[in-house]
């Protein structure tokens, strides 16, 4: 693995990603190869979740600007992301992404490729592309629209501006606002959580999230009835069942099988 992304993989099952390319977090076409390579290492093994995070004042600034020129190195770039960022969002089991500070262009792209956002009270997000007179090439006009909205998501497009972490919170583009203090110990947590949990089924979950919301509602429902039956034939489904019978809800102890 690469020096600009590291990877801890931690006895509880959390896999820790933290960018680590000072001073900003530039997404160079380096950094996201080893975004990608790490995502992929992560596919073939995966943990029991997975926390995405960067720098205490800077989550990811974006590109790295250095690399643009004409519109041929714009495909090398915006090939580039598409690939690290569709890995990311391919991990099966639940990516967190840790937001501290700025998070900005690419760098919000990740965040949105990731399944929830955690962000620090000084959290900023934004796809301020358009001040450079471009657009978003790491997916943000598709992410970003179908999680807050198309009205919204041209707004803050075409606008540039930066969002801070309450407003990203109010229109969902933020899943949780803490304190900077707090903020990965939160992560973790939640993290940990989930890596106690059904991780088979969370996979099932996510899955049937994933593509079922690109697709029409009879897709979608066709998709979830397959994961359903399939799910029936996992050792933690029995596990969860009897145990819920024998104690109640939440005292299952699974596999992950």
């Amino acid at each position: 693995m690469s020096e600009s992304v590291l990877l801890d993989v931690q006895a509880n099952g959390v896999a820790v990603v933290t960018l680590n390319n000072p001073k900003v977090n530039a997404l160079s076409l380096a950094v996201l190869r080893a975004i990608e390579d790490v995502a992929t290492a992560l596919t073939v093994d995966p943990p029991g979740a997975v926390v995405i995070t960067g720098g205490e004042r800077i989550f990811a600034a974006g590109a790295d600007i250095s690399e643009f020129g004409d519109s041929a190195q714009a495909r090398v770039v915006t090939d580039a992301f598409h690939s690290a960022l569709a890995a990311v969002a391919g991990i099966p089991c639940f990516v967190i992404a840790a937001v501290s500070g700025y998070a900005l262009g690419g760098g919000c792209e990740l965040a949105l490729a990731c399944d929830y956002r955690v962000a620090a009270e000084r959290a900023v997000f934004g796809q301020p592309e358009v001040l450079l007179g471009i657009i978003p090439g790491g997916g943000g006009t598709q992410r970003l629209s179908r999680l807050v909205g198309p009205s919204r998501a041209k707004e803050l497009m075409i606008t540039g501006r930066q969002v801070p972490a309450a407003e990203a919170l109010a229109i969902g583009l933020a899943d949780e606002v803490v304190p900077p203090d707090q903020l990965h110990e939160r992560a973790l947590t939640l993290a940990a959580e989930v890596a106690r949990g059904a991780l088979l089924a969370q996979q099932f979950v996510k899955r049937a999230v994933d593509e079922g919301v690109d697709g029409t509602l009879a897709d979608g429902l066709r998709l979830e009835r397959e994961l359903f039956e399939a799910v029936f034939n996992t050792a933690d489904s029995r596990i969860g069942i009897a145990s819920f019978i024998a104690s109640g809800p939440g005292e299952a102890e699974f596999t992950g099988e």
